[in-house]
């Protein structure tokens, strides 16, 4: 952006007075949560690295805080998705002194493929509405390699999980599929206070990119198996993996993990090894 476009962009008004102007009280059916913290907009945008010559993606901007950042890196462009009326009208705002470099779309993150609005190299930098975070992150997981990277903010206690190693109590699903497939990077923590309204959690914004694999597992196996071996998680692997229906001490033999191991125990290459097993065994 030439010079003249980031003076318009602070220029803008406050966001408190463009969520009162506006009529932006958040709502927890959508769990919205602002935050008008600009240094801490603008620390988010800096966490998810060089974005020259990338299209970043945004969820839920509500009035706009993290998108006035994202605006005045030196993205190609910022596309936010945003399902809130209010909010659409409130961003209209930004987008007429952005010179074209923020596309609104009106619609339901859920219901939205991302790599549709916007050509690569693109990132997804977010702060997530917490009903929703965990089946967004599973979903951008299972085609990661769309995305250079992902920034995004969690509830803290998600975060955890996400980033877990093997033997703790956020070990489980969450944290296999995420590290199995990216580089996971806690960033750093946003109190409650840093919100309006605040939260009753602490905050984490976490980086993900995506790893060069040398397997070929498809994301339906890893699912099955990790999805057997912690739907029981206090049992040993050989009774917890006949969910499957194969022989599990077979399976567990063939990945070279031992029978009377629990599923938090088992590092990132063990699963990895445990799908690969089992693809073999149904195929």
């Amino acid at each position: 952006m030439d010079i003249s476009g980031k003076n318009a962009l602070t220029d803008l008004p406050p966001l408190r007075e463009v969520i009162a102007r506006h009529g932006l009280a958040a709502k927890k059916s959508l769990g919205q949560n602002f935050l008008l913290d600009l240094n801490l907009t603008a620390k988010i945008a800096r966490a998810a690295g060089d974005l020259a010559g990338k299209n970043v993606i945004e969820i839920g901007p509500g009035p706009g805080g993290l998108t006035r950042a994202l605006l005045d890196t030196d993205a190609v462009c910022v596309h936010a998705v945003e399902r809130d009326d209010r909010c659409i009208k409130a961003l209209q705002e930004v987008a007429s002194v952005a010179q074209g470099r923020l596309v609104l779309h009106a619609g339901d993150a859920m219901k939205t493929d991302m790599t549709a609005l916007a050509p690569a190299p693109r990132v997804i930098i977010a702060n997530l509405p917490y009903n929703i975070a965990t089946p967004l992150l599973i979903g951008w997981l299972e085609n990661i390699s769309a995305f250079d990277s992902l920034t995004l903010m969690f509830q803290r206690e998600v975060a955890l999980r996400i980033a877990a190693p093997p033997r703790t109590k956020d070990y489980g699903r969450l944290s296999i599929i995420s590290q199995w497939l990216a580089d996971v990077e806690i960033k750093f923590d946003i109190p409650p206070s840093a919100f309006t309204p605040p939260p009753q959690v602490t905050s984490t914004v976490v980086r993900l990119t995506p790893k060069k694999r040398a397997d070929d597992i498809p994301f339906n196996v890893m699912e099955r198996v990790t999805g057997a071996a912690f739907g029981q998680r206090r049992k040993m692997l050989r009774q917890s993996l006949k969910q499957l229906n194969v022989d599990a001490e077979k399976l567990l033999d063939a990945a070279d993990i031992p029978p009377t191991a629990r599923a938090e125990e088992i590092d990132i290459a063990g699963f990895i090894r445990l799908a690969q097993a089992f693809r073999v065994s149904t195929s």
